[in-house]
């Protein structure tokens, strides 16, 4: 039978979210229901309220989340109730053409519930990223869920669902980073400061913080940042080629989401290096003017990254692993709990920059 939970609801665009009470229907085939223990404050979900990703509202927010499975649909055997999941937004099909050719990282075809979440009146809900985890149960695809090693701190592994791991994936499957590189990123919230951590477990050699918020810089250099450029003080891109011997970073990384930050990771590179951009921009925005002479000239490598091109069932249990080994800082991403009733507030400490992340507790 369905259950009525509270959950997070933006009911307009601009509007001041709710806490409402939802309807959550038992899974149908391949789908599961999961009870939240914990779930991250993401911009994604104030880009959702402020109509910047779709205008279907009501949205159910929330998508950075683990928990535990309450009940699975016909057909489903990757996870059972009880088992312990982090949630993702990328549930792989394994019949696409990306499938197919062994990449099932790119999958073309992914997919959510079917079914749909309500409002008390029967007001259908829009979850964010098909997944709407700001409530106290949720309704997703089987393949959302990837079980984990239960002993992680469900407020730390939940941010696997989305920031972190866009982060540590940016670096380590977009840009390649391995030992002896020189790595560059710009904008240092929890997606760059991922990135950041993931260079250092990889060994590079020059890992490079570039933001305008001292607060984050110093940030950055507790995730492993070896040098800071405080770019509204000075030219990022000179200040960049003097500290890797004049020549620019092998691997720059864009987790802003701006033209105007692109173009400097663009020029703060090396010759044939690898600009990754994974922050997420708005859909107004255009690719920066650079010459066409300079982007044949440098060769290299410009790459966006979306997910960090990571495969969850593969990805999240290695990054819990080296979290319970004490050698990938999850916990560190976590600036403060708060409760369902403190999302908006959360959404203001965020834009503030007040926060590296705030985790609603359930």
């Amino acid at each position: 039978m369905s259950e009525q939970v509270r959950g997070v609801v933006a009911k307009g665009k601009g509007q001041p979210v709710s806490v409402e009470t939802i309807v959550v229907p038992d899974p149908g085939p391949g789908e599961v229901t999961v009870r939240i223990e914990a779930c991250g404050v993401c911009h994604t979900d104030l880009h959702y309220r402020e109509g910047g990703i779709g205008e279907d509202f009501p949205y159910l927010l929330g998508h950075e989340a683990a928990g535990r499975v309450d009940a699975v649909g016909p057909e489903v055997t990757s996870v059972a109730p009880g088992d312990f999941v982090v949630l993702n937004w990328r549930a792989v099909c394994g019949e696409c053409r990306a499938c197919r050719r062994g990449r099932p990282w790119y999958c073309f075809a992914t997919h959510n519930a079917r079914q749909k979440m309500t409002l008390s009146d029967g007001t259908e809900l829009a979850p964010a990223l098909g997944i709407g985890a700001f409530a106290e149960k949720t309704l997703v695809a089987a393949g959302q869920a990837t079980k984990v090693d239960a002993r992680a701190e469900a407020t730390a592994a939940g941010l696997l669902g989305c920031g972190v791991m866009a982060g540590f994936g940016a670096a380590t499957f977009t840009g390649g980073v391995s030992r002896d590189d020189t790595i560059a990123v710009f904008g240092c919230g929890g997606v760059g400061d991922a990135a950041i951590a993931a260079a250092r477990l990889a060994g590079a050699r020059t890992i490079i913080a570039v933001d305008t918020d001292p607060r984050k810089l110093e940030w950055a250099i507790g995730f492993g940042a070896t040098h800071t450029v405080d770019s509204s003080k000075e030219d990022a891109v000179e200040r960049i080629r003097e500290l890797t011997e004049g020549n620019g970073a092998d691997i720059c990384i864009e987790a802003v989401g701006r033209p105007e930050v692109l173009k400097q990771a663009f020029y703060a590179r090396d010759l044939a290096g690898t600009v990754v951009q994974v922050g997420v921009p708005t859909p107004d925005m255009a690719l920066p003017d650079v010459p066409m002479i300079d982007f044949f000239g440098r060769g290299g490598a410009l790459k966006p990254s979306w997910y960090g091109d990571c495969l969850p069932t593969r990805d999240f249990p290695t990054l819990i692993d080296l979290y319970l080994q004490g050698r990938f800082p999850l916990d560190k991403f976590v600036s403060e709990t708060v409760a369902l009733d403190q999302v908006d507030e959360a959404f203001h400490k965020m834009e503030r920059g007040e926060v590296l992340r705030s985790v609603v507790v359930l």
